[in-house]
Order: structure tokens, then sequence, then C-alpha cells
């Protein structure tokens, strides 16, 4: 994989080992090395990134992490092998970066409705929310779901998705103006930029869209203008699509749990 040069100067020695595909060399699936990916891309330093095939791991890994399993880093010879911590480094760390990436809003505010005088609250899904975080489980229970229990599941928080991209920011509305601005324009969650929390969630999304496609025949529906607004942006960008792993990597990690639910 080739490094990623913006800036001539000294910069730290970064080592990125991610998850290999299927042929043991390219990118597999895993939302969370994707993640890192992209946060080092947008911090626009130098960086190498390392494929490691788990079904055989190269001895020398053994040494430099054994037991554990991608995404770690080294970074500056030193490894760091906690995801949560990893992003926080280098968001503290690589400052002042390229542009931050940290959240400019939150991800729950409240929206005024000049027409009704009054405020609505808007949070990003739960779901969603709680998918940032390793732990959680909601990839594999979506697809392991029956397709009833999926759609419905899928839908709810789709929607609410929808509603959080459609209902504009803060800093979208004038409130000097007597028009209301009633759709958000913004590319990304928290604007028209990628920030950590577009790096956590869009690897996910990536996953569900064509898991659940596959295996439940289940699409985003298209009246569901602003997910696909997102996603469309996302796929514009280098740093989110020449990060994704192929289709078949996804469709195959997949396929057990679909086939034991089935």
């Amino acid at each position: 994989m080739a490094s990623r040069l913006h800036n001539p100067l000294k910069e730290p020695e970064i080592e990125l080992f991610v998850k290999a595909g299927l042929d043991g060399e390219n990118i597999g699936n895993c939302p969370f090395c994707q993640s890192l990916f992209m946060v080092l891309w947008l911090k626009g330093v130098r960086f190498n990134v390392t494929t490691v095939d788990m079904t055989r791991k190269p001895e020398e890994l053994k040494d430099l992490a054994p037991g554990i399993k991608p995404p770690f880093l080294v970074f500056n010879k030193e490894l760091k092998t906690d995801f949560l911590k990893i992003e926080d480094f280098l968001e503290q760390t690589l400052s002042p970066p390229k542009y931050s990436i940290s959240l400019q809003n939150n991800l729950c505010y409240f929206h005024f409705l000049p027409a009704s005088g009054c405020y609505k609250k808007l949070c990003l899904p739960t779901d969603f929310r709680c998918m940032l975080y390793p732990k959680r489980q909601a990839l594999h229970s979506a697809v392991g779901s029956s397709d009833s229990d999926l759609e419905k599941a899928l839908l709810k928080e789709f929607k609410r998705l929808d509603d959080y991209l459609s209902a504009p920011l803060p800093e979208e509305i004038d409130q000097d103006s007597t028009e209301e601005v009633l759709v958000s324009q913004r590319k990304f969650l928290d604007g028209n930029w990628i920030t950590l929390a577009d790096c956590n969630l869009l690897p996910k999304l990536n996953i569900i869209k064509i898991a659940a496609k596959k295996y439940r025949n289940f699409e985003i529906p298209l009246e569901m203008t602003a997910v696909w607004r997102y996603l469309h942006n996302a796929y514009a960008r280098d740093e989110f699509s020449h990060t994704c792993p192929a289709d078949e990597e996804i469709e195959r990690t997949y396929a057990s749990v679909a086939k034991k639910m089935s």
C-alpha cells in the first residue's frame, strides 16, 4: 500500500496494520481498520499500511504484537493497540493537523421550527451511534435477523438517520432571516468536512448496505434522500472509497452468519 505524503518536513514514522482480505494481501473487511485508515489519510501525514493475513501471521508480527488482532499502530516505534485510544491519540498528537476531525456540534441538538414556534430535538440514531464502538454486535444481529425483524429495525434507524441529516445544523440557520431553512445541504454528519464520527459510522453503513442487500434483499429506500446524499458524498471522497474493502470481502464475512440464521 502506498504511503501518503503532504508535508516534506519532519514527520513521525507511522505504520498501520490492518486485516488482510481473502487473498492475504488486499484490505479485508474490518470497519475499525478502515476507520483508522481514514483518520490517518485525513490528517495528511506520511504513513504505511501493512495488511495482516490472520490465517498465518508473519513471524516478525508475532514478536511485534503477539496475540493482537488488527487494527494496531506503530507510532515512532511505539506499539499502540487500543482502537479508541488510538483515535484520541492521533487527534491530539497530529496537531495542528491538516484539519481537525473532531466534532464541532454535538450529536444531539435542538432545531428550531419557525412554522410551529417550537424546538425539535434531533439525535443521531441510537443504534448507529452505538455502532461507533467496537463491542457493539449490531452488524451480526442485522444480518442474522429474520427478514421482517431486520426490515423493521433497519427502516426505523435509517429513518432517524435521514431525519438527522435532513435537519439543518445550527450554523445553517440565519436567526435574522425570515426564510425557514427546511432541508440541510451539508455533506456529512457535522458539516461539509469528514469528522471522526463519519470515519466510525460510514464503514458500518457500507457493510450494512452490502450485507443486507446480499442476504436479506434489503435496500435503503430511495425516499431517504438525505441518507443517499450522505453515502454518495462519502463514496466521492478518496479517503472513504479507497479504504473500503471489496464487496465480496464483506459478503464473505457475513455468509456464515446469514446461513446459520436462515
